[in-house]
């Protein structure tokens, strides 16, 4: 079986996490996001092919009430880009409700700056990159968590 790669896709970055032999989600990278799908896709190649990934799951953002909105079309289309340029790849898609919350519990607060001051821009970059892989790997773990469920 092939491995699962977790995406948390935002606006101007990509969070990565990859399943384990063991079933756990780890986070594994972030990514800046390119000008088209395309990029992206070629972005994500590599990592396909360095983790032997088969399928990726992606974090579908729908509303707090369960509804699809505006956001959620946008990641879809991107999703059915990527797809196009990911030969024998597949995506499947996951409630990402509260994901990035869960995240941020689990990352903790943003390192201060010098002398306890504010962060730079560097330490506040470096934090939400943090999150956003975090937040993939809450994505991915919740699909883990079903299929394991589903396989009893």
């Amino acid at each position: 079986m092939s491995r699962l790669l977790g995406i948390d896709l935002g606006e101007r970055r990509i969070g990565i996490a990859v399943a384990d032999a063991d079933g756990r989600a780890l986070p594994l990278v972030t990514l800046r996001r390119a000008r088209s799908a395309a990029a992206d896709a070629d972005a994500l190649r590599r990592l396909v092919d360095e983790q032997a990934a088969g399928e990726l799951i992606v974090g579908l953002p729908l509303e707090a009430n369960g509804h699809e909105g505006p956001q959620v079309a946008i990641t879809r289309a991107w999703a059915k880009a990527v797809e196009a340029h990911l030969d024998g790849v597949s995506i499947s898609f996951r409630d990402e409700r509260l994901s990035s919350h869960v995240a941020e519990a689990r990352v903790g607060p943003m390192k201060r700056g010098r002398s306890g001051g504010p962060p730079s821009a560097t330490q506040r970059a470096e934090h939400r990159a943090r999150v956003d892989r975090e937040a993939a790997a809450v994505i991915l773990q919740d699909e883990l968590d079903v299929r394991a469920r589903l396989a009893r």
